[in-house]
């Protein structure tokens, strides 16, 4: 019996000593993913003209409704138009931009746009390490009329430095994807 005790005893410091250990007092910072459930690109013709507003709201987040993803019009063959990118999440009310997030950590984001035969995307914005981040953007419409899908893709912490990422080539990006929508357009 008093072996008993003592072993019982030995267990308890044991496990007390081994769970204490110095780092226990250091502050991790952790970086909690984004909720986002609102995604608006609008793209307003230079020289004017009326903007086309690409929109996907999930009201439900994860729920089991899928989002609402619309396109306010048709593109012009071959006109440029000026981008801009945001990203809210509305299940906070006030909705909450998580816009100014991602540009300050412009480093560890970049948005990529995935098309095909639809024309081409410039970036027009950087990061404090002057790589693209995709917020602001200039997109030239297809020279010939040309129906397709385009997929806005955010991706978290993509390898900026891997082969063609700074040219919107999502291949190498590697990361974690944090949003992502596909719209059906029309270059017309």
């Amino acid at each position: 019996m008093k072996n008993l005790r003592i072993l019982a005893l030995a267990l308890v410091s044991i496990t007390t000593f081994s769970s204490c250990s110095s780092d226990d007092d250091k502050a991790t910072l952790v970086n909690e993913e984004e909720v986002i459930t609102t995604i608006n690109a609008t793209l307003t013709p230079q020289g004017g003209g009326t903007p086309v507003v690409l929109l996907s709201r999930d009201l439900d987040g994860d729920g089991p409704n899928a989002p609402i993803v619309t396109a306010s019009g048709n593109f012009t063959v071959g006109a440029i138009y000026n981008g801009t990118v945001t990203f809210l999440n509305e299940l906070t009310n006030p909705a909450e931009d998580i816009t100014a997030e991602i540009k300050e950590e412009g480093d560890e984001h970049q948005i990529f746009f995935q098309q095909t035969g639809l024309g081409t995307f410039a970036y027009n914005d950087k990061d404090v390490n002057n790589r693209p981040i995709g917020l602001n953007f200039v997109y030239t419409a297809a020279a010939t009329p040309a129906t397709g899908t385009l997929n806005i893709v955010l991706i978290h912490e993509p390898n900026k430095a891997g082969e063609g990422v700074s040219q919107g080539i999502i291949t190498n990006a590697a990361g974690a994807t944090d949003a992502q929508v596909t719209f059906n357009v029309t270059v017309q």
